[in-house]
């Protein structure tokens, strides 16, 4: 709610500096800021909470029971989503939207459109939708969880009508330029403003290339949407990695990548080409046990892997918010706290072209504020031994845990004159 006329004092530790900040947040403005030394004056408590830029997910399918690619969606599912976001830490989002038939699709990006028309608050959080398919690679491994049926080649006429539905929304296609139709299609959605992103593929080394000269620059989930074998080399892994010009996207919720690949990916990107997204599905959010699924039966486990039901090894999707993937960069790639949030808040926005989220005077107040394990932010960075590997997993009361162990808790999040949770 509106902090009304008074006045509300924050003195906290900057995540991607360090400092120690202190700032006055008034008539849901910040009206004054200090920081460095000026700050430390301020501080009396050696456990300071922390403080970093809201996070920007580029990659969620859904939330707590709601799929954004479903025939049903109404623009009271995608309500819903946001706030299970702005719970999480995040404040701006695309609702992503996966291979189906045309009407389902057209129907999906027509709702969130709808959604972003009917409530102000979601046409700050939604800057656009993400379209995942159904231009991908037929094959399975590349093809990933996407039904067979509704994969097809590129086509600008049915991508036109899709982008009319939603009245322009759509910000960022992930597709495979393993078509003859991929390139053409690249360049006119690059003119049009629209992001184009790798995935899903099958594409030769080539096709890439080409496919980067066209202006595609992300590559979406690398190290997933694979074939189970690959040649040792060459093969569109390396490729990817090697290519400069190419952000990449990482799912890091301890399930989706093992911590080498981690590791190697981040050191051939870089942390300034790097993204963190959670890919989360209509499940994450929901209690343990069995669901019906339009794939088929799955099953959330206790600890928030979600799998084909009957087994344990065979994901069904993520299920972990962005903030999990926070603490496990940190804990099993090395990265520093800095580094993880930036994947999570700076760089995403970077590549869409959206406003930085920064802590002056006179900005609107959009950040989060949360309790953090000293352990995390220990200048020795984390080995690669055998207590790094156990995942990290969200609670719905706002703490991410490893095992038993707390290791950040979100106090609140503020966003757009709001405080969650509420």
């Amino acid at each position: 709610m509106s902090t009304g006329p008074s006045a509300e004092r924050i003195v906290a530790r900057d995540v991607l500096s360090g400092e120690i900040v202190a700032l006055t947040i008034k008539e849901d403005r910040i009206v004054s800021l200090e920081r460095g030394t000026a700050a430390s004056r301020l501080a009396s408590d050696s456990r300071l909470p922390w403080i970093a830029p809201a996070l920007c997910d580029i990659q969620v399918n859904g939330y707590g029971g709601h799929d954004f690619t479903s025939p049903d969606l109404s623009p009271e599912d995608v309500w819903a989503v946001t706030e299970r976001m702005l719970a999480t830490g995040v404040t701006c989002f695309l609702p992503t939207i996966t291979t189906q038939s045309r009407e389902v699709m057209i129907h999906a990006v027509r709702t969130i459109a709808q959604a972003v028309n009917e409530y102000p608050l979601l046409a700050q959080t939604i800057p656009g939708i993400h379209l995942e398919g159904p231009y991908i690679s037929p094959e399975d491994g590349p093809r990933g969880a996407h039904p067979r049926e509704h994969v097809r080649p590129p086509d600008w006429e049915e991508f036109y009508q899709l982008q009319e539905a939603a009245t322009g929304l759509i910000r960022l296609i992930t597709l495979s330029p393993e078509y003859p139709e991929a390139l053409p299609f690249i360049e006119k959605a690059v003119d049009h403003g629209v992001t184009v992103a790798i995935g899903h593929t099958a594409a030769s080394l080539r096709q890439l290339e080409d496919a980067v000269s066209a202006g595609a620059q992300l590559s979406t989930h690398l190290g997933n949407g694979c074939h189970l074998m690959l040649p040792r080399h060459p093969n569109y892994l390396w490729h990817q990695l090697a290519e400069d010009q190419l952000w990449a996207s990482f799912i890091f919720d301890g399930y989706h990548l093992p911590q080498d690949f981690m590791i190697v990916a981040l050191r051939a990107k870089g942390i300034a080409k790097s993204i963190l997204v959670s890919d989360v599905t209509g499940l994450a959010g929901m209690p343990p046990g069995i669901y019906r699924t339009p794939l088929g039966e799955v099953e959330m486990l206790p600890e928030g892997r979600l799998v084909v039901a009957g087994q344990r090894q065979l994901l069904a999707g993520a299920a972990q918010p962005l903030v999990t993937g926070i603490v496990n960069a940190i804990r099993w790639a090395g990265c520093s706290v800095a580094e993880a949030f930036r994947m999570a808040s700076i760089n995403p926005r970077a590549l869409l072209g959206l406003p930085s989220v920064t802590f002056q005077a006179g900005a609107v107040p959009e950040f989060i504020l949360f309790e953090l394990d000293p352990d995390l932010v220990n200048e020795q960075r984390f080995s690669r031994s055998e207590h790094t590997k156990k995942a990290a997993s969200w609670t719905e009361s706002g703490i991410v845990r490893v095992g038993h162990q707390p290791v950040l808790k979100i106090q609140k999040v503020y966003f757009q004159a709001e405080r969650y949770p509420r």
